[in-house]
């Protein structure tokens, strides 16, 4: 048993040691990252199994030798990398506040985020109390073609003015995914604060051909102004927001707003949308920086997604980058990525912001979260928690101006136009 407690010590020094530097190399970088992602947002019920697991063996008869007493000492190593994990977590609210987002826009307005769901993750799976979920609404049909989004709303009938809207896009690098697996954390809680959700699916390569996916998700914009006082929603006010692929949707939806090249057979329908948060996204296919050879030089863009070689087709991958579409009367942005993202590296949200500031003139605020991996948001953890109620303050300062009849502002300017505590 000492050699047994050995090995679990060593195994514990490398899992944290990869939560804190994940590997980026070609081979590695899958496994790294699912083992880094699940390690840093289920950081307190990894360290209960450590621990139990740990307990266990010493009691066994694992500190019989001076094997059992390493492993010991590198188990609770191992455990205090985790633990540091937690630490960076615990600094997210500092690191919206430094961003911007108005998180005192309405201190008593709502309830926080379940503390339950922090304890049991699977609970986000399930329609939070006075949440209604109508599912596998069909909004785009051509032939065989049949596209469905889930609806999420506040439970009871809606009195005064329309809600807000907020479209969601989940990821999975435009091969995978789908509405059932992205976004319930957030879509419950702007659900429980009085918005209408949208969580939508669209179709998937190998089989689609880009921009097809994008296509698809304009045809839901328009469905949107057609559909949604059906649904309680204002048909004049969306906001969209999605991570990974998902997120460099959410960019292109938000930036390519009544482009006819991306809305064949509905050039004349109004996809518009009134703000865009993107969690983690990839925003410029044709440039390097972040990676050593640009992300549409990579095999999963050329051969299954865009199916056009990068070296004899660079615009055809610029039209595909947000970045193209980068203007002066973009939508406000609030843009999220993870400072230990090793699939999309951190400086990728860097250069975007960046560009976007430059040119805009509506608020682009980034929040880049100390010590997050790729996907954080997916387990309803502290960090994520803490983001969605930042994304929800927001996101309803945004809706609050429109109501006022107001253009975009910092989110600051929001709240003491309305008398409220500003945020510095």
């Amino acid at each position: 048993m000492p050699y047994v407690l050995l090995a679990l010590g060593i195994l514990l020094v490398l899992v944290a040691a990869n939560a804190h530097a994940p590997r980026h190399d070609a081979v590695l970088v899958a496994p790294s990252f699912f083992l880094g992602w699940l390690t840093i947002e289920m950081a307190p019920h990894v360290l209960v199994l450590w621990a139990a697991a740990t307990a266990a063996v010493a009691s066994f008869g694992g500190l019989a030798g001076w094997a059992g007493w390493a492993g010991l000492a590198l188990a609770i190593l191992g455990m205090a990398g985790v633990a540091a994990t937690l630490v960076a977590s615990r600094r997210t609210v500092v690191t919206l506040r430094d961003s911007g987002a108005p998180l005192d826009l309405d201190p008593e307005g709502g309830p926080r985020y379940p503390r339950s769901h922090l304890v049991v993750p699977q609970l986000c799976l399930i329609p939070r109390k006075g949440v209604r979920v109508e599912r596998n609404i069909v909004y785009r049909e051509d032939g065989r073609l049949r596209l469905k989004l889930d609806v999420f709303r506040p439970v009871g009938e809606r009195t005064g003015d329309l809600r807000p809207g907020l479209m969601q896009i989940h990821g999975g690098a435009w091969v995978i995914g789908d509405k059932r697996e992205q976004g319930l954390p957030l879509l419950n809680h702007m659900a429980v604060q009085g918005w209408v959700g949208f969580n939508v699916n669209y179709r998937l390569s190998p089989r689609a051909t880009w921009p097809e996916h994008l296509i698809d998700l304009k045809h839901f914009v328009a469905w949107y102004k057609e559909h949604a006082e059906e649904y309680g929603a204002d048909p004049d006010f969306l906001c969209v927001t999605g991570g990974s692929a998902g997120g460099h949707l959410t960019a292109m939806v938000a930036l390519t707003a009544n482009v006819p090249e991306f809305q064949p057979g509905f050039e004349d329908a109004d996809t518009s949308v009134q703000g865009a948060v993107p969690f983690y996204g990839v925003y410029n296919l044709f440039e390097a920086g972040p990676w050593p050879r640009p992300m549409g030089a990579t095999h999963l863009l050329e051969r299954m997604v865009v199916k056009q070689p990068f070296a004899e087709n660079p615009e055809v991958y610029a039209k595909a980058s947000p970045v193209t579409y980068i203007r002066e009367d973009a939508p406000p942005f609030f843009v999220i990525h993870g400072s230990r993202d090793s699939l999309i590296p951190v400086a990728e949200a860097r250069r975007f912001v960046a560009g976007l500031r430059d040119v805009s003139t509506s608020p682009v605020i980034y929040a880049e979260m100390k010590g997050a991996q790729h996907a954080f948001d997916v387990f309803p953890s502290y960090r994520t928690a803490r983001v969605i109620e930042g994304v929800e303050r927001y996101l309803t300062g945004l809706h609050r101006q429109y109501r006022q009849g107001a253009a975009p502002a910092v989110p600051g300017e929001v709240a003491q136009s309305l008398g409220e505590p500003s945020v510095g």
